[in-house]
């Protein structure tokens, strides 16, 4: 129990702590240059790139090309530091596109929409009509969300000060997704008042349990 609550409460801290330093990188970056900057728009790419290496089966290759890129990396480090907010558009744009992706693939024709599959996958009654249509919906809707938060991230880092880009990708950017999953709420209550109330991570769990089971 006391492990299970260390993790929640590394997750939340990573969570919230790497867009309020990355935020504070941008907006403390007064000279040409910022070696912090650098680091902290860098440091998920290494980490995630790492982590694949070392479980890759050709690990010995995997860790080689990581040596070579992290050479490359220090010949190219000057103008890391002069452009390091690129890094971050492009995580912040990266991983919105890819939760675009992720609902709007589940869209096309003879595919099950990803809530509709989460729906069914957490209520053990099978849905009316009315909820499998509404569960699409839904789905649209996250997928025109994540559209629109990637056009306004692109929009604000070419066209504003990086600070206020800033403000948008790491100060609202979880409030906005919090604001959505709110309304979501909302207006489900008041289109199937006869389905009882469910929370995300309820219907992340009965997904996850439903994709293991054999087929």
């Amino acid at each position: 129990m006391a492990s299970r609550v260390a993790r929640w409460l590394g997750i939340a801290a990573l969570v919230i702590g790497y867009p309020l330093l990355a935020h504070y990188t941008n907006e403390s970056a007064k000279s040409a240059k910022s070696s912090l900057g650098a680091l902290v728009a860098i440091a998920p790419v290494a980490l995630i790139a790492l982590g694949f290496a070392w479980r890759s089966p050709r690990r010995s290759i995997m860790m080689g090309f990581l040596a070579l890129s992290s050479l490359a990396l220090w010949a190219g480090w000057p103008a890391l530091e002069r452009h390091f907010g690129l890094i971050y558009w492009l995580q912040n744009v990266g991983l919105q596109l890819m939760l675009f992706m992720t609902f709007g693939r589940t869209l096309i024709a003879g595919r099950q929409a990803l809530c509709l599959r989460f729906a069914r996958a957490l209520h053990a009654a099978p849905l009316t009509p009315q909820h499998e249509i509404y569960a699409r919906q839904v789905t649209v809707a996250w997928t025109l969300f994540f559209a629109a938060m990637a056009l306004a991230s692109t929009l604000l880092f070419f066209l504003a000060p990086l600070v206020t880009w800033s403000v948008f990708a790491n100060l609202l950017t979880l409030p906005l997704v919090a604001s959505m999953f709110l309304v979501e709420y909302c207006v489900r209550l008041w289109v199937l008042p006869d389905v009882p109330p469910t929370h995300i991570l309820g219907a992340l769990r009965a997904f996850r349990n439903a994709s293991a089971r054999p087929r």
